[in-house]
């Protein structure tokens, strides 16, 4: 009797222990199967891990180029890593712009894009990619207000006098643009239809060459970002006529809008936005976006672009998507009411 209860008594360390042993096996197993997954989340690169590149369709010196390297700078620094800006130009923004639309989603390559890439060109051009679906986007970072700037020799010190000026001489008048189709160019087209007036077009590659043919004289005027402008206006090199915006900007207080000066229906400017190539992670593109957000509303950032007569403005995502979309079918329709084209 005493061997049995002895046995029993054995037989029940022997399973314990058994057990025991089963428990550290499992467990063992269990970590090998997840050493892998924690060494994978220890290793993988946090973003951004190495320079960011935002590509500007557009030639360096124009107000999208200005606005890019002010937010350039700061997200750098926001980051911990170099934003280098890349001047892609050609086709309106169509060459830059392809470029990031090709591009891998990753968030390493970004679009400056505006109103002329993103709403005006596909009424425009015949495109290398899916307009709609090419695109996610990210953030406005800036709205830019069109000023109506004439040289110091033409002798029209209002819009008035120069319409009364245009109308006595048809087809004197040259106006430059940063290129044809772009949104300097169709607010121009929107002025000469509101007043009926004939103006000679001389499109430019980027902003920056029109602005310097505009004050050497080799054109009469120019509709430009505030950005662009305010600086030589300030200096007497430009002469402000007007601003196209609802309301007259902080940076120009003292010049009226058009619709001030009797020219109603002629109310037209631009925009900045950041977009990544379709296919970027939605996480990445919210994490940029309120980043983005977070940087236009420093006093540091806020200051900068409304001294170059920008106003800073930060979005969500669906934000830009909305303005995006009511531009396309706005200047879409002055494209198909004024018969214009690109080569």
């Amino acid at each position: 009797m005493e061997t049995d209860k002895l046995d029993r008594r054995r037989l029940g360390k022997l399973a314990a222990h058994l057990a025991g042993i089963a428990g550290i096996a499992g467990l063992a197993g269990f970590a090998l199967v997840a050493l892998p997954f924690a060494a994978a989340a220890q290793t993988a690169p946090a973003w951004p891990a190495r320079p960011v590149t935002f590509v500007v369709p557009f030639a360096a010196g124009g107000g999208t180029d200005i606005a890019a390297r002010l937010l350039a700078v700061r997200l750098g620094q926001k980051w911990g890593q170099s934003v280098v800006v890349d001047n892609r130009t050609g086709a309106g923004g169509l060459v830059g712009a392809e470029a990031v639309a090709k591009a891998k989603p990753d968030g390493y390559m970004l679009l400056i894009g505006n109103v002329g890439t993103q709403s005006i060109n596909p009424s425009l051009y015949k495109m290398p990619y899916d307009a709609d679906k090419a695109f996610a986007p990210v953030s406005l970072f800036a709205e830019l207000p069109f000023a109506f700037v004439v040289n110091p020799n033409v002798p029209a010190k209002t819009p008035k006098e120069l319409v009364a000026l245009a109308k006595a001489s048809p087809d004197k008048f040259t106006y430059a643009s940063s290129g044809s189709g772009g949104s300097p160019h169709l607010t121009a087209e929107i002025f000469q239809q509101a007043t009926g007036i004939k103006l000679l077009h001389v499109p430019y590659k980027g902003g920056g060459p029109a602005m310097a043919d505009l004050m050497a004289g080799h054109v009469d005027m120019l509709f430009a970002s505030i950005l662009e402008t305010s600086g030589y206006v300030k200096g007497g090199k430009l002469r402000a006529l007007a601003v196209t915006s609802a309301e007259r900007s902080p940076a120009m207080p003292d010049v009226p809008t058009l619709a001030e000066l009797g020219v109603p229906n002629a109310e037209s400017g631009s925009w900045v936005a950041l977009l990544a190539p379709a296919g970027t992670p939605q996480a990445l593109l919210d994490r940029i976006s309120a980043d983005v957000k977070e940087v236009v509303a420093t006093p540091d950032m806020r200051k900068a672009l409304i001294a170059q007569g920008a106003t800073p403005r930060g979005s969500t995502p669906g934000e830009l998507q909305k303005t995006i979309d009511a531009d396309k079918a706005r200047y879409g329709q002055v494209i198909k009411t004024r018969g214009i084209k690109v080569e």
